[in-house]
C-alpha cells in the first residue's frame, strides 16, 4: 500500500508540483535565478562577514548545504542512474533549475517572517510564513508536523543506516559500534543547540564539499575525452533518443525529479528553516544565497557523482546494485580500491552533517508547535538519538517509503503556500532590485515601508535613514488579500 501511494504521489503529483510551480515562479519572477546568477557570487562573498550575536549568512548557507549535500548526492544519484539511466541526470538539472526559483522565494519569505525567540535567536520557516503571511496557524502546524516526522525522525534513521552499512562494507566495522559512536558525537552537538551545530557545519561542510569535488573532478579529468559524448548521451537519453537507454524515458523523468528533489530539497520547505536564522540586511539577499546552494548541490556535486558513475564503465542497463555500491565501484574502477574507502568516508561526513541539519529542522518545528518547553526539547533529542541507533542496525526500507510520502506532502503544502505568498515575495524583490538599480551596494530592508505585513519588528526594525526607492510598495494589498 505504501509503495502504491508513494508511486502516485512522487511519480505524478511531485513532478507537477516541483516542475510546474517552479516553472511558474521562474517566469513570473522574470527568471530571477538567471537575472541574479552572477550577483549570487557577490552576495556569497558578502555572506562571509560575521554577525554580532546572530548567525551569519555564510553560516546559514553552510547549514543548508549540510542538509542538501548528503546521502542523496551519492546514493541518490546512484539510484537515479540505476533506475532511470543517464537521462535521469538531465531531469535532475531541470528540477534544480526551476527549483532555484522556488528556493529563492521560500528562503526570502522565511527571512521576511522570521521571529526572535526567548534567547534572542532568529527562528523561521514555512510554518512561520504560513501563520504570519497567510494567517493560517492550523496549516502552519500541519507543515511543522510533516517536517518533524520527515526530517526529525524518518530521514535521520535512514541516514544512519546508510553510513553504518557503508562503513561496514568498506572497513568491516560492526554497525552497532558505528551507531553508538554516531549517537555520542551527535548528542554532544545537539546539546550545544543551533550555534554549536552551525560551528560544526562551518568546519565540516566546506571541507567535505571541496575534497569530494576535487577527487571526482580529478577522476573525470582522467577521462576528459569521453565527457562530451557522455553529456550528449545524458541529453539524448532524457528524451528517449538514445537507442540503448530509449526505453527508460519514463523512469528517467520520474527518478530524475524524485531524486533531484531529495538531493537539493528546493521547494520542500526544509532549507527555509535554516535560512531564517541568519542576520542579513535584506530578506532577498538570503534568498539569493540559498538559490546558489541549489546550483552548487545539483549542477556541481550531483553532476560530479553522475559523471563519475557513467564514465567508469561499471554501470550498464540492467545494473541491480544499490546507489552507494555503484559509486564505490565506479571510483575504484578508475583509482583502485582506495576509491571504495573514500566514498565511505565522504558519505560518513555527508551523513553526519545532514543529521545535524535534520535534527535542527525537527527542533525548529517542535518549538513552533509547543513553544519553549525544555522537557519537550530534551525528549525530542533522546528520541532522535534512539532512532539513529535503531536505524544503524535495521534496514528501514518501509520507513523510506513512508518518508517519501510525507516529503511529497511537505512539497504540496509548502508550494501552495509559496504560490499564495508569491505577490509578497515579488514586492520585497522589487524593493531590493530598485535599491540596486539606484546604486545601493547593499540594499537594506525598511519594515516601515511594509506596514500591512505581520512582521516581527524586533527582527526587522524600521530604518529611519532609509529613503524608500519605490514608496508605492507600502500601499500594496495585504498578503491575505493578494
Amino acid at each position: 500500500m505504501l509503495e502504491v501511494i508513494n508511486d502516485f504521489l512522487s511519480g505524478k503529483v511531485l513532478i507537477v508540483l516541483i516542475v510546474g510551480l517552479g516553472g511558474y515562479f521562474t517566469i513570473r519572477s522574470r527568471f530571477v535565478q538567471f537575472r541574479h546568477f552572477f550577483h549570487m557570487f557577490a552576495v556569497f562573498r558578502d555572506s562571509l562577514r560575521n554577525s554580532t550575536g546572530q548567525l551569519s549568512s555564510f553560516q546559514a548557507l553552510m547549514l543548508s548545504l549540510a542538509g542538501r549535500v548528503g546521502a542523496g548526492n551519492i546514493a541518490g544519484v546512484g539510484i537515479a542512474v540505476t533506475l532511470g539511466g543517464p537521462g535521469a541526470v538531465f531531469w535532475m538539472w531541470v528540477t534544480a533549475l526551476v527549483g532555484m526559483a522556488s528556493s529563492f522565494i521560500e528562503c526570502s519569505l522565511a527571512q521576511l517572517y522570521k521571529r526572535k525567540d526567548s534567547e534572542g535567536q532568529f527562528r523561521g520557516g514555512p510554518a512561520y510564513y504560513i501563520q504570519h503571511g497567510l494567517g493560517k496557524r492550523w496549516l502552519g502546524m500541519v507543515m511543522a508536523v510533516l517536517l518533524l516526522v520527515t526530517f526529525g525522525f524518518a530521514f535521520n534513521g535512514l541516514q544512519s543506516h546508510a553510513v553504518t552499512d557503508s562503513l561496514k562494507g568498506a572497513f568491516g566495522i560492526d554497525t552497532m559500534t558505528t551507531g553508538i559512536c554516531l549517537v555520542v558525537l551527535l548528542g554532544l552537538a545537539f546539546i550545544g543547540g543551533i550555534k554549536r551545530i552551525a560551528a560544526i557545519s562551518d568546519l565540516l561542510v566546506p571541507v567535505k564539499t571541496l575534497v569530494y569535488i576535487g577527487v571526482t573532478i580529478y577522476v573525470i579529468a582522467l577521462q576528459i575525452d569521453h565527457v562530451p559524448a557522455m553529456l550528449a548521451t545524458i541529453v539524448k537519453s532524457a528524451f528517449g533518443l538514445d537507442p540503448v537507454f530509449g526505453g527508460l524515458i519514463g523512469s528517467a523523468i520520474v527518478m530524475g525529479v524524485k531524486r533531484g528533489v531529495f538531493a537539493n530539497e528546493a521547494g520542500l520547505g526544509s532549507a527555509p528553516n535554516v535560512a531564517a536564522v541568519a542576520q542579513v540586511e535584506h530578506p532577498i539577499s538570503q534568498g539569493v544565497v540559498q538559490a546558489f546552494s541549489v546550483f552548487l548541490d545539483t549542477f556541481v556535486i550531483c553532476t560530479c557523482t553522475a559523471l563519475l558513475i557513467l564514465l567508469s564503465g561499471i554501470y550498464d542497463v540492467g545494473y541491480s546494485g544499490n546507489g552507494i555500491v555503484l559509486a564505490q565501484n565506479s571510483l575504484a574502477a578508475v583509482v583502485g580500491d582506495w576509491g571504495r574507502i573514500f566514498i565511505s568516508v565522504a558519505l560518513a561526513l555527508f551523513v553526519f552533517t545532514s543529521i545535524l541539519y535534520n535534527y535542527y529542522l525537527g527542533e525548529n518545528s517542535l518549538r513552533f508547535l509547543v513553544g519553549e518547553s525544555k522537557k519537550a526539547i530534551v525528549g525530542y533529542r533522546i528520541f532522535v538519538l534512539v532512532l539513529i541507533l535503531w536505524g544503524a542496525v535495521v534496514d528501514l526500507n518501509t520507513v523510506f517509503a513512508f518518508a517519501d510520502i510525507t516529503m511529497t506532502l511537505l512539497a504540496f503544502v509548502n508550494l501552495i503556500a509559496l504560490a499564495m505568498l508569491f505577490k509578497v515575495a515579488m514586492r520585497i524583490l522589487r524593493d531590493y532590485d530598485a535599491q540596486r538599480k539606484a546604486g545601493v551596494k547593499t540594499p537594506v530592508f525598511d519594515s516601515s515601508q511594509f506596514p500591512d505585513l505581520d512582521l516581527d519588528r524586533n527582527a526587522w526594525p524600521a530604518n529611519p535613514s532609509h529613503t524608500p526607492v519605490n514608496p508605492v510598495e507600502a500601499t500594496a494589498k495585504p498578503a491575505t488579500q493578494a
